[in-house]
């Protein structure tokens, strides 16, 4: 009511100034006067409902925008990861390292795969130097150094070492311990931990010559050469086999290809 009333009054000196206008002045100049009227009780009048109407225009606008960033909220990657320029820059190199090296192996060797058995393959990535890697397909050598120097060109020793405790026969086999099977939603459990580490490990086995890989019932990653297995990674409380064919429908929606075995899971690509 109280708002009603202070619009009524201006309004009443709208009515006012016009109606001076039109008793006092004569003319051209009337029309420029009422228009001045007109402009002053126009500006007048914003004002005022500005001045009343601010603080709930500024809490709709506050609200406008937390309801924006809840919106950008909602369509980042849950459980995302995004390294430094550093991580990035250096994981790049590494893999175009890791291409270079497969090509020169595969010239000679189409079935050739290999692991890095340096610490620190990065830094031989970008500083050069001698880098020792793991062969698997060739019959007559499972080493090899690998060399770059200061014109980036590559070159190779071959070699075969044997381990003394397997000459004499005193290896032993490592048993896998399965876990038990933990109620999870594979899409969440995927969403958290498994997209990181399971795209990590498919860029860095692509760049080495490798196909596929296999996820074990314990959570470990594998790779499968000719007469042995390596362990790539692991999965913390990879979910139990009662939910694997949901599992890989998940993986195969991040364009992989994966398929459920007896007691583990192929993933291709």
């Amino acid at each position: 009511m109280k708002r009603k009333n202070v619009f009524g009054k201006k309004l009443s000196l709208l009515i006012v100034g016009v109606l001076a206008v039109l008793a006092f002045i004569r003319g051209p100049e009337q029309i420029w006067c009422l228009a001045g009227v007109f402009a002053v009780w126009a500006v007048w009048t914003l004002g005022g409902v500005l001045r009343s109407n601010g603080p709930r225009i500024k809490a709709s606008l506050y609200k406008k925008r937390i309801e924006k960033e809840n919106r950008r909220a909602d369509y980042e990657p849950f459980g995302s990861y995004v390294p430094d320029s550093g991580d990035l820059v250096g994981a790049a190199l590494l893999r175009h390292v890791n291409c270079r090296i497969s090509a020169y192996l595969k010239s000679a060797y189409p079935e050739v795969t290999w692991e890095w058995c340096s610490e620190d393959p990065g830094k031989f990535a970008a500083e050069g130097g001698t880098g020792r890697i793991k062969l698997f397909g060739i019959p007559d050598f499972n080493f090899a150094d690998v060399m770059f120097d200061r014109m980036a060109r590559i070159d190779c020793d071959m070699l075969r070492i044997v381990p003394f405790a397997e000459l004499r026969g005193t290896g032993e086999p490592e048993t896998d311990r399965p876990r038990d099977d933990l109620p999870v939603d594979p899409a969440v459990w995927y969403g958290i931990q498994g997209k990181k580490i399971l795209e990590s490990c498919v860029a860095d086995l692509n760049s080495r010559g490798y196909a596929n890989l296999i996820i074990k019932e314990n959570g470990d990653i594998c790779v499968r050469q000719a007469d042995s297995e390596t362990v790539r990674d692991n999965f913390k409380n990879l979910p139990g086999k009662s939910v694997w064919n949901a599992l890989v429908k998940v993986i195969e929606n991040q364009g992989l290809s994966a398929l459920v075995m007896d007691d583990y899971i192929k993933v291709s690509w």
